[in-house]
């Protein structure tokens, strides 16, 4: 069999790539935490019901992973990032996950986070030249609260 490299591809042929991952992973996971994954995603919206921001994760196996969170501007510095991080973190414990870990550029939120619970666990100097990209998590010691 003779194989050759190309940059083409397509919706399905990366969603098999996505699957056969997803089933190799599933190999080593417990099983009790089977193939668990479910989005998480919070928002926050004005009293006309625009959108003003949210926080967009997932539970993923025994953590929940956060991938995006926003607010406009007029909404930061008000609570709400704080109001979003807790209603996250209230799922992550009722869905048994033993931590919450999210990213962030150090032009981004970083004492956010840390003001919330979360400890770098590593980072990345570089990014885009000038920045870094830290990695977070915050620990929920499940075994420490009552659900």
């Amino acid at each position: 069999m003779k194989l050759h490299i190309s940059k083409e591809w397509n919706q399905k042929e990366k969603q098999y790539i996505d699957d056969q991952l997803y089933l190799f992973n599933l190999q080593h996971f417990p099983k009790e935490l089977g193939g668990r994954y479910e989005e998480v995603n919070v928002l926050v919206k004005d009293e006309n019901g625009a959108l003003r921001g949210g926080i967009l994760s997932a539970v993923c196996w025994n953590w929940l992973e956060i991938y995006t969170i926003f607010l406009d501007e007029d909404s930061r510095r008000s609570g709400y990032g704080t109001k979003l991080l807790s209603e996250v973190e209230k799922v992550a414990v009722e869905k048994k996950c033993d931590f919450i870990k999210v990213d962030t550029l150090s032009f981004q939120a970083l004492d956010f986070y840390k003001k919330n619970g979360f400890q770098v666990f590593g980072s990345l100097k570089g990014v885009g030249r000038d920045f870094e990209h830290y990695y977070l998590k915050k620990d929920l010691n499940l075994q420490n609260l009552s659900v």
